[in-house]
């Protein structure tokens, strides 16, 4: 199985997908390399990350489609596309951006079928950017997922590896609802297998990345990561952490967090997001609600704090949550 990075799996997908439904179509900003293109040659570059870098030789302008800066013209488009029958991969290039083309998605896009009783769809599917440790700033950093996840009718894709990406973008392109496919911008380079034939992974069924019967680490996207960390570092003191990727926040594979915590007893939710009304608070409500008398100790919560996200890197380094930070709240559920 060849190893591939983050960013090449999610072109493999998109490639690979294109070349197996003619329906499906590329849209966004500077996804063909720009207007021309650099000295006349389409493709420059491919997206601000050159993530659809090549698609357009393979494909043409008429599939792999550049747009004005326009994110409620793209948004737009996208979900009439959908609704007449393509099925287009739209990219959000920063996540930020969602709040000029909201209503697209959530009055328009997540309604459609619930409104004309089943008989329309909207199989299209938003790509976008999101998170901090790069140094972008307050408006190309955050780590809006919470918004999303809120709004009935949307399902929300969160892949932590090279490997999720491609499965779960494919996914996603053949779902007939609309999907969020969220990309973490500091894991493009991340490296895993990859098959190289088209596979499917299946919105709602949570990933247990590490199997442990003394507390239950749930996290999300990036913070996969940051979660493994802290598990490999309590390890060496005999503590066994069960590591839980949802992969997807709606739906939520709730099933797998409450039968871990059940197991476990102890809870700890890893999630980027600012605290107020984060998947953080979700999945401790969920878990308060549902499985209260299998709890030893309080659920533990790491977030981002409720501030926007600063430029200074020594700034956005205490932002963002750490290993270390889980480890210690792993030790105080342990302790409880």
């Amino acid at each position: 199985m060849a190893k591939k990075t983050y960013r090449q799996a999610i072109n493999e997908a998109l490639r690979q997908e294109m070349a197996r439904d003619a329906d499906v179509v590329i849209i966004g900003e500077d996804v063909a390399g720009g207007q021309g293109g650099s000295a006349g040659v389409l493709d420059a570059y491919g997206g601000v990350m050159g993530v659809t870098k090549g698609l357009v030789g393979m494909f043409g302008p008429e599939r792999v489609i550049d747009t004005p800066i326009s994110e409620s013209a793209i948004i737009g488009m996208a979900v009439g596309a959908a609704n007449t029958g393509l099925r287009p991969v739209a990219e959000l290039m920063f996540v930020d951006f969602l709040g000029v083309c909201f209503d697209q998605l959530f009055n328009q896009a997540a309604k459609v079928r619930y409104m004309f009783g089943g008989k329309a769809k909207t199989p299209m599917v938003m790509r976008s950017m999101i998170g901090a440790g790069l140094c972008a700033a307050a408006q190309h950093s955050q780590t809006l997922h919470p918004i999303f996840t809120h709004v009935p009718g949307l399902k929300v894709v969160m892949p932590s590896g090279a490997y999720d990406a491609k499965g779960l973008l494919i996914e996603a392109i053949r779902d007939d609802d609309p999907v969020i496919f969220l990309e973490h911008k500091a894991l493009y380079e991340q490296i895993e297998e990859v098959p190289d034939e088209p596979y499917m992974i299946p919105f709602g069924e949570a990933n247990i990345i590490l199997d442990g019967g003394d507390v239950t680490v749930v996290a999300l996207s990036n913070m996969v990561h940051v979660a493994l960390a802290a598990a490999r570092s309590v390890a060496k003191d005999g503590v066994r952490a069960e590591v839980i990727d949802p992969r997807t926040t709606s739906p939520l594979d709730e099933d797998t967090i409450l039968e871990s915590v059940a197991k476990t007893g102890r809870l700890v939710i890893v999630d980027e997001s600012p605290p107020r009304c984060s998947l953080a608070a979700d999945i401790a409500a969920l878990a308060v609600t549902k499985a209260f008398r299998d709890l030893k100790a309080p659920v533990e919560m790491i977030t981002a704090p409720h501030t926007p996200v600063p430029f200074a890197p020594s700034l956005e380094r205490l932002y963002i949550p750490g290993a270390d930070a889980v480890t210690q709240a792993v030790r105080r559920v342990l302790q409880s």
